[in-house]
């Protein structure tokens, strides 16, 4: 059965002062995750764990993040992350510090049966 996207949303998060591109990248998960609520599972009687969820993380230095614990912020669903070159480094030269900031994108998919779902116009 074909998958279909059914959310798509994006947050970002950073790490003033560890240095620690992991926790960048939770946070931006975790901010990702609080502007969206699924609530078709419970609505429609479907399995969250049908749900596949593509996570991309950016980061300007991805070896430096831990992909499976990302994956373990992911409350629903199967988790798949990538971690690609992207967000930002700050450094402030004063206090010798990087700040990161890393950027996330969360897709969710379903299988759905073609034509099992259209959109119609409720103003017609």
């Amino acid at each position: 059965m074909p998958e279909r996207r059914i959310i798509l949303e994006m947050g970002t998060g950073n790490d003033l002062y560890g240095e620690d591109y992991t926790k960048a990248a939770c946070r931006a998960v975790q901010d990702a995750l609080h502007h969206s609520s699924i609530v078709l599972f419970k609505s429609l009687g479907i399995d969250h764990r049908e749900m596949r969820i593509q996570v991309t993380i950016a980061v300007q230095v991805p070896e430096r993040v831990d992909a499976a614990v990302v994956a373990a912020e992911l409350p629903r669903g199967r988790a798949e992350v990538t971690v690609v070159h992207g967000g930002l480094n700050v450094h402030d030269p004063v206090q010798a510090t990087t700040h990161v900031v890393a950027t996330a994108g969360i897709a969710a998919f379903l299988p759905i049966e073609d034509g099992a779902w259209r959109l119609c116009n409720v103003n017609r």
